[in-house]
């Protein structure tokens, strides 16, 4: 009877510590889940339905630069040289298959995804220099279209209106790099324009290691600063080491340099993984460091801001880690991030640029073997269960 009794309490000990041990689970993941769902910040589902079909058999090749205009129009920027001769079969001479053809360079879309203009590259009557290689769009809100080039010999920006007919270059074909240069660029990656001052901030970015800043219509160099403000040096400074103390001047390239309403410049060092921000005179402000063991071609490609008056979040392309990273534009922390490699709707390969359109709707480009566009459609803000959401598809069919 007392063998039996020491066994009933063991049980009984053992039950009771399985059922403590069951509840400490439960409360430590609803302590974890009460934790995750403190984090809000905007949500994102992939529309796979968008864009629609290209016409006339095109086929769009790396595609490197994206912009939603005030219509909420999308436009992108591609490389159809790219393209070899079987993806391009049909505009080859002769056709040697019925698909497909070369895109032109400038494609437009309405809202819906239908291209409504198309056009670009170089001209017939040589009238001005076409990029050997073209990079980076932005439409203003008169409808000028802005774009640069990062080819061997490009030192230029070039200005349209939006059904393509010349307006201005700025800069020259054939230079070479000089980071202290005030008549040209080399090999510019990426075009922001700040029509209440007019001002343009350029990316001046593969070839030459710095942010330049130039008036709207004369072209003319009102200032330009590298990494911390620093002078720009165009010393080569090597491979990226993540352990090596941090770089005093920007790696090539230097991918973006954005304006904020608060008048912040955000610059991305993609090869440095970092993102340095600035007032509009050239001071540095902060940084901030993303996957910093990232190698290659680096983490941080792009931004777009949020469309809250205050630009509350920014929103970072990683090209790669094939991710976009949504960030707290104040502290720059990351409060998650989604995609996942892969050649699949919401999936990313080499995610190049970013922007957004006025509903708050992300647009995305690919380079290298992406080659397309994709649209992330503004869900609201809400709880962010984990970091890393992966693939974000839609609960529900959007069509």
């Amino acid at each position: 009877m007392k063998h039996r009794r020491h066994v009933f309490v063991g049980a009984t000990f053992v039950a009771a510590l399985a059922v403590l041990g069951v509840g400490q689970n439960v409360l430590e993941k609803k302590a974890q889940a009460q934790a995750g769902s403190a984090i809000q910040a905007p949500r994102f589902e992939v529309d796979p339905m968008w864009p629609q079909p290209l016409p006339n058999g095109w086929y769009i090749g790396q595609t490197i630069g994206v912009w939603v205009d005030n219509q909420d129009h999308v436009w992108i920027i591609h490389r159809s040289d790219s393209l070899d001769a079987s993806e391009a079969a049909a505009s080859q001479n002769p056709p040697t298959g019925a698909c497909c053809k070369y895109a032109p360079p400038i494609i437009e879309f309405d809202a819906a995804g239908k291209v409504v203009n198309a056009w670009g590259g170089p001209p017939a009557d040589k009238s001005y220099d076409w990029p050997d290689s073209n990079h980076g769009i932005y439409v203003d809100t008169k409808g000028f279209v802005w774009i640069g080039g990062n080819g061997g010999t490009d030192g230029l920006v070039l200005k349209f209106t939006r059904d393509g007919k010349f307006v201005k270059q700025f800069g020259k074909k054939g230079v070479k790099a000089d980071s202290n240069a005030t008549d040209h660029f080399f090999q510019v990656a990426k075009i922001f324009v700040d029509e209440k001052n007019n001002e343009v901030y350029v990316a001046d970015g593969y070839g030459n290691k710095r942010v330049v800043v130039m008036d709207t219509e004369t072209g003319q160099f009102k200032r330009f600063w590298g990494a911390y403000g620093n002078k720009p040096d165009d010393t080569n400074l090597g491979r990226y080491n993540p352990q090596a103390p941090v770089a005093q001047q920007f790696r090539n390239p230097v991918h973006c340099a954005d304006l904020s309403v608060d008048n912040l410049v955000y610059v991305c060092d993609r090869v440095n993984d970092r993102l340095q921000v600035f007032s509009k005179d050239g001071k540095f402000v902060k940084e901030a460091f993303y996957q910093k063991d990232s190698l290659g071609d680096g983490s941080v490609w792009d931004v777009a801001f949020s469309k809250d008056p205050q630009q509350k979040y920014l929103y970072m392309s990683d090209g790669r880690n094939a991710k976009i990273r949504v960030l707290d534009r104040q502290s720059l922390n990351e409060l998650y991030n989604f995609g996942e490699g892969g050649h699949y709707p919401g999936q990313f390969y080499a995610i190049h640029s970013i922007a957004i359109d006025s509903k708050g709707n992300l647009y995305t480009t690919e380079t290298y073997q992406g080659r397309r566009v994709q649209k992330f459609v503004a869900k609201g803000v809400g709880s962010v269960p984990r970091k890393d959401m992966g693939v974000v598809w839609p609960a529900t069919s959007t069509r």
